[in-house]
């Protein structure tokens, strides 16, 4: 009697593993894509991951559902290790039902998501969805918006990674925006609100699936993806590598690994990056990957707005946060997308304890009238917000140009922020020379007999008085001018003294930030 209720299970286990069954799977496997199972297995240690709700269907009997229904209902979820380290994940299923989201499936989503914010273990989700499943209406549309719920109450608290591997449209999008880090794969992966049809319908605009929501157009243009992968298997690798920086929930400190690059070390080079021209451009990462342990630097975000930099590395096998300008692209200036993009990045830090570490080399924020229309006030107040709000150890260190408004947001003292370092080739002012002369000395010129003498003279007089850091230091809002060869050492002694940091603010329910 036993023998049969055993059969009758594993049965139903191996009809639960084949999923939408094998001539589904091996239509998967000719698009060059993985099943949902095969891509966990790709991602977790061997052998560690346990399955949750293997055995569940739907409930629906409209449209003749009642002989549609499968195991699992399109998505696979559960738990396993990645190097060790406890995740919860779920995977959606393509070969059920094109993976669309069921009342069940998004019960069985949301029951991961819950067990991973209360044990404090990262989420991870694998995205090749056709969206809401149409057969099930406000059902299915009620399942994303419980899926969201639970995106936001994870949120700070647990870290969530997005990769998507295939389909995702409609309200399916918004889920992984909502995550800390979108990963998607090139000529597999799409995200859209409304796909091509839709859009040629309303707008009469012919446009591709891949141009229109594609890896590449969210990596460069919308800055919806931080990575662009270019299969499956990197796109795991890429998952191994983020969380190797990270830690497990918003409590815990992130790792120190031994790297064995020795703290002390010097980089006498440094100084010859930057060069004697101030408006001659250089790249910012040559000075990133000099400081960081072993010249390992993370990037993330590289596509989007590359004016600024953003990602992780190590200083004395210490995470940190790297936020810099890059004066390669747009002269290192600040404009709406970089200001989005560093301030996101910023808050993700502070939210799981990652010092932040601030290079800094800017002529100040984007002008013209795209920028303004376009609402670089509104968009530039966030970064400001960001390093305002961030209350792990902040240390930055300013390389060239810091003018303006620029200069304040990227890390400035009075942010809070909690050592103020400068290379002596540093300019802090109000505005670069030329302009600062051109508008306290317009009428001066112009009236003088040798207008261009007279200009030349008073930008070298206000560049000898500000194109320096000793103004700042007199003042304190630079603590240290140090030797370029000596940054290295400096930031990490800065990070041991304020490996104790502890802030408190006034209790309220949350900030407004401008979004």
């Amino acid at each position: 009697m036993h023998s049969d209720k055993i059969k009758n299970f594993l049965q139903k286990k191996r009809q639960a593993e084949q999923s939408g069954g094998e001539e589904k799977i091996v239509s998967q496997h000719e698009k060059g894509k993985l099943t949902a199972r095969e891509r966990i297995d790709l991602l977790l240690d061997e052998g560690s991951f346990t399955e949750i709700d293997a055995l569940v269907t739907h409930h629906y009997y409209e449209f003749d559902m009642q002989n549609k229904k499968f195991f699992g209902d399109g998505v696979v979820t559960g738990y396993g290790t990645i190097n060790g380290r406890k995740v919860f994940l779920f995977a959606y299923d393509f070969t059920v039902l094109g993976g669309t989201l069921s009342e069940m499936g998004a019960k069985k989503i949301t029951k991961v998501m819950e067990h991973a914010t209360r044990v404090g273990c990262p989420i991870i989700g694998i995205i090749d969805s056709g969206g809401a499943r149409i057969q099930e209406g406000i059902l299915s549309l009620d399942g994303f918006a419980s899926i969201f719920y639970h995106n936001q109450l994870a949120s700070g608290v647990v870290p969530q990674i997005t990769c998507s591997i295939g389909p995702s449209a409609g309200g399916a999008v918004y889920s992984p925006a909502m995550t800390d880090f979108v990963i998607m794969v090139d000529k597999l992966a799409t995200m859209f609100v409304t796909g091509p049809e839709v859009v040629k319908t309303v707008l009469g605009e012919e446009v591709s699936f891949d141009e229109l929501g594609g890896a590449m157009s969210h990596g460069k243009i919308s800055g919806v993806s931080h990575f662009v992968a270019k299969n499956e298997y990197q796109c795991m690798d890429i998952v191994k590598t983020l969380l190797s920086y990270i830690p497990q929930n918003s409590t815990e400190e992130p790792s120190i690994v031994d790297t064995g690059d020795d703290p002390n070390r010097l980089d006498n080079n440094l100084i010859t990056i930057v060069p004697e021209n101030p408006l001659q451009p250089y790249d910012m990462k040559e000075i990133i990957h000099s400081i960081v342990d072993n010249h390992q630097f993370f990037e993330i975000h590289e596509l989007f707005a590359s004016n600024v930099i953003v990602g992780f590395g190590r200083l004395h096998g210490r995470t940190v946060g790297i936020v810099a300008n890059q004066p390669m692209v747009l002269a290192g200036a600040l404009d709406i997308d970089s200001s989005n993009k560093a301030a996101r990045f910023v808050r993700f830090c502070d939210c799981y304890n990652i010092p932040i570490v601030t290079l800094v080399d800017t002529p100040g924020y984007m002008p013209g009238t795209q920028q303004e229309h376009g609402g670089i006030i509104r968009h530039g107040s966030k970064l400001l917000y960001a390093y305002c709000e961030a209350t792990v150890p902040k240390i930055t260190i300013i390389i060239g140009k810091a003018y303006g408004g620029a200069y304040i947001a990227m890390g400035s003292k009075n942010l809070g922020t909690d050592m103020n370092f400068a290379w002596p080739t540093a300019q802090i002012a109000v505005l670069g020379s030329e302009a600062a002369v051109r508008i306290m000395n317009r009428k001066e010129i112009e009236t003088a007999k040798d207008p261009a003498a007279l200009k030349k003279q008073l930008v070298d007089n206000f560049t000898e008085k500000f194109a320096n850091p000793y103004v700042a230091a007199s003042y304190g809002t630079i603590d240290t001018v140090i030797d370029p060869a000596e940054t290295r050492p400096a930031i990490i002694r800065a990070l041991e003294s304020l490996a104790n940091k502890r802030e408190r603010r006034i209790p309220r329910k949350h900030g407004n930030i401008n979004l």
